[in-house]
C-alpha cells in the first residue's frame, strides 16, 4: 500500500571544532560577538524528515511516496534516491533556491551551534496531495508552514487517514491552527516536549484533545513511548541499542515503523514495538540514513527483542 510522506528533504552539513566554544567566546564581549571556528573535519549527510522516513519505510518493505520541494543543488540527492529505488514523482525542484540544509558545528563538549536554511522547503505548498494516486495513508511531517496546513487539509478532504507529526515545526502554529490539525488527523505523533508545548499552545490537556477515533503517540527517548488508542494506554519499552552514536533521525525511523504497522493492520503493541526497534537501529549509526538492514534482519531482531514474529 502506497504511503504519501509530506515533509522536508535536506542536507545536513556537520562540522567538528577540535576545541571548546567557551575558550573562544568571551562572556563580557557577548554583545559584540564576532568569532570564527576552524573546522578541519566536516561531513555532509542526507537528511530531512520526508527522506528519512521514506528511507526507513522502504527498508521495512513499505511503499513510500515522498512529496517535497528541493532546490538547484538536488542532483546528488536525486542520484541517491535512484540508487535506493525511491520514487521522485512528487519531488518538485524550485528554481533559484537551495535544498533545505542545516549547518551544525559541534565542539569537544558536544555543544552545538546550528544554522538552518529552509530554502525550497518554504515552497512546499506548490505540491498537492491530489496529484498523488492510490494513496492509502499519509503523514504530514515538518515542512514549510503553508505546505503543512495545505497537505493536512487535502488529506482530510480526500478521506485519507494521516499522521500529524509537527516536530520542530510545531512552534510555527497558534493554538487554533494546532486544534485544526488535530481535528483533521487520525493519528498524532509527538515527543514529550512537543506534547507539553501542544498543551500550552492549545490550552487543552492531552486527554481532552484525543477523541476515541484518534490515536496519540508520545515518544519518551530512553524511557520508550506511550500510545493512547481505543481508550487504552499502551506502554512501549525502549529497545536497547547496540551502541549510542547519534540520535539524529531516530524520530523519523520510529515514524516509519508506525506507518508500516498502520498500513499492515498490526495491533498497537506490535506497531509500537516495531517503531521502537527502528529507532534503536538508527541511533547506533551517524546521520539519518546510514544504517542498513534487510527486512529479514529486522524481523529477526524483532523476534530477539520481543519473543514473537511480525505478521
Amino acid at each position: 500500500m502506497r504511503t504519501l510522506i509530506c515533509g522536508s528533504i535536506a542536507y545536513d552539513n556537520i562540522m567538528v571544532f577540535p576545541d571548546r566554544f567557551k575558550n573562544h567566546i568571551l562572556a563580557e564581549k557577548i554583545h559584540v560577538l564576532n568569532v570564527a571556528f576552524l573546522v578541519p573535519e566536516m561531513r555532509r549527510d542526507f537528511g530531512g524528515c520526508a527522506s528519512n522516513i521514506a528511507y526507513n519505510l522502504k527498508m521495512l518493505g513499505g511503499e513510500p511516496v515522498m512529496m517535497a520541494t528541493v532546490g538547484d543543488d538536488y542532483a546528488a540527492y536525486s542520484a541517491r534516491f535512484g540508487q535506493l529505488n525511491l520514487t521522485q514523482d512528487h519531488v518538485y525542484q524550485v528554481p533559484d533556491t537551495f535544498t533545505a540544509q542545516a549547518f551544525i558545528t559541534t565542539d569537544l563538549d558536544d555543544n552545538q551551534i546550528t544554522a538552518f536554511h529552509p530554502g525550497a522547503m518554504n515552497f512546499s505548498h506548490l505540491n498537492s496531495v491530489q496529484d498523488a494516486q492510490d494513496i492509502q495513508l499519509g503523514i504530514v511531517a515538518p515542512d514549510g508552514r503553508d505546505g503543512m496546513i495545505q497537505h493536512a487539509r487535502e488529506f482530510y478532504e480526500a478521506g485519507i487517514p494521516f499522521v500529524f507529526d509537527p516536530g520542530q515545526g510545531l512552534p510555527m502554529y497558534n493554538g487554533e491552527e494546532l486544534l485544526n490539525f488535530i481535528r483533521q488527523a487520525s493519528y498524532i505523533a509527538l515527543n514529550d516536549y512537543e506534547a507539553q508545548l501542544l498543551q500550552d499552545r492549545t490550552g487543552h490537556k492531552l486527554e481532552s484533545l484525543i477523541n476515541q477515533d484518534k490515536v496519540l503517540i508520545i515518544t519518551l527517548g530512553a524511557q520508550g513511548s506511550v500510545i493512547y488508542a481505543d481508550g487504552r494506554k499502551i506502554e512501549i519499552p525502549c529497545v536497547k541499542p547496540k551502541e549510542i552514536i547519534d540520535p539524529t533521525g531516530c524520530g523519523d525511523a520510529y515514524r516509519a515503523g508506525l506507518l508500516y504497522g498502520i498500513v499492515n493492520d498490526f495491533d498497537w503493541q506490535t506497531t509500537g514495538q516495531l517503531s521502537s526497534l527502528m529507532g534503536s537501529l538508527k541511533i547506533a549509526h551517524r546521520g539519518g540514513q546510514n544504517h542498513q538492514f534487510s527486512r529479514d534482519q529486522i524481523h529477526q531482531l524483532y523476534f530477539e527483542n520481543f519473543g514473537n514474529h511480525l505478521s
